[in-house]
């Protein structure tokens, strides 16, 4: 079951309501933070025979750590290497190691975000991530990608990359007051985290010029390097509707205004939902009493069907290094 991300998780204080609850929910994260630390602290990791670039993040999702992931495989690809995907295949039925092939895998049986990355690199959905690498060494891999993984201790790591929201306006703050879930975004407490990390990607969208102060002072100690989440695609013209499931939602809606789209109607969805047909129907005749059109992330029009593929816009996002060089030397010569 899909469930919406909460808000508040991400404001520091918020008032009494946040704080209660934050408050009651506390004793929850203390076993998910337990048996976080008990996973990593278990058994030694495969080594796949290849370098392994491990792109996670601290927080559940909504970071940006899949279009960093893609990135690396742009730049490991412009490097004359074999740099494929290993994720886990969120959503999707079918357990791997196997290779996605965008043409004859659907959604339901990859995941949206495997099947999306599958566009333009080669990708691999395994849950055993270790059975999936030693199929990526196998199947051609010369360089390894893992989309998530930072809190998985099954296979070597090269190199640890940790993927951080760069967004800390209106009072939100990328790890919130820092508390785990349920009370808060985290996935285990930020320093067990941080002293992971080989390396952080600070991720801001289009219309934040430079990353907050107050976040690289927290994250000194540690290679930053900067990246920026950008629109690859035109927008269409005239007005539109739009909607996303990913894990901030209200993310995609700041990201379209920014980009200049004429934004008439948004609607956020739990992270990976799929719409249901009552769902995409109303959302369409919304558009219609507006006159505009429809547009969604890329992740969420992979899992349309071929009917309504023809009627969404598809709004894809790239991450772009600010230092493209020092991105580069994470892949290796």
């Amino acid at each position: 079951m899909n469930i919406a991300t909460p808000r508040w998780w991400y404001r520091r204080g918020g008032g009494a309501g946040p704080a209660t609850l934050r408050a009651l929910l506390t004793p929850l994260s203390w076993p998910w933070a337990w048996a976080t630390a008990r996973r990593l602290a278990r058994g030694a990791a495969t080594d796949p025979g290849i370098p392994v670039i491990c792109v996670g993040n601290l927080t559940l999702g909504g970071s940006g750590k899949t279009p960093v992931a893609q990135e690396l495989a742009r730049l490991a690809a412009g490097a004359g290497r074999e740099g494929h995907i290993l994720t886990r295949g969120h959503g999707g039925r079918l357990r791997g190691p196997l290779r996605v092939e965008p043409v004859s895998h659907r959604a339901a049986e990859v995941g949206d975000e495997a099947l999306m990355m599958a566009q333009c690199a080669t990708v691999w959905v395994a849950r055993d991530r270790a059975a999936g690498a030693k199929a990526a060494a196998h199947g051609g891999a010369e360089i390894l990608i893992m989309d998530d993984g930072h809190q998985n201790p099954d296979v070597k790591k090269t190199l640890s990359l940790v993927v951080v929201d760069g967004e800390t306006r209106e009072g939100e703050w990328p790890f919130g007051d820092g508390g785990v879930v349920p009370a808060g975004p985290m996935r285990e407490p930020l320093k067990a985290g941080l002293a992971r990390a080989g390396a952080v990607v600070v991720l801001l969208p289009a219309d934040i010029c430079a990353a907050d102060p107050r976040l690289l002072a927290l994250l000194a100690g540690k290679p930053v390097l900067i990246a920026r989440l950008e629109g690859a695609a035109p927008l269409p013209a005239g007005p539109q509707v739009a909607f996303a499931a990913i894990g901030k939602p209200w993310k995609m809606e700041r990201a379209l205004r920014a980009a200049g789209c004429d934004l008439v109607g948004f609607a956020g969805l739990p992270d990976h939902a799929m719409p249901s047909e009552a769902a995409l129907a109303s959302l369409a005749a919304r558009a219609r009493a507006l006159g505009a059109g429809l547009i969604t992330s890329e992740k969420d029009w992979v899992k349309l069907s071929p009917a309504w593929r023809a009627r969404v816009f598809s709004w894809p996002v790239r991450a772009r290094f600010e230092d493209e060089a020092a991105a580069r030397r994470l892949i290796g010569p």
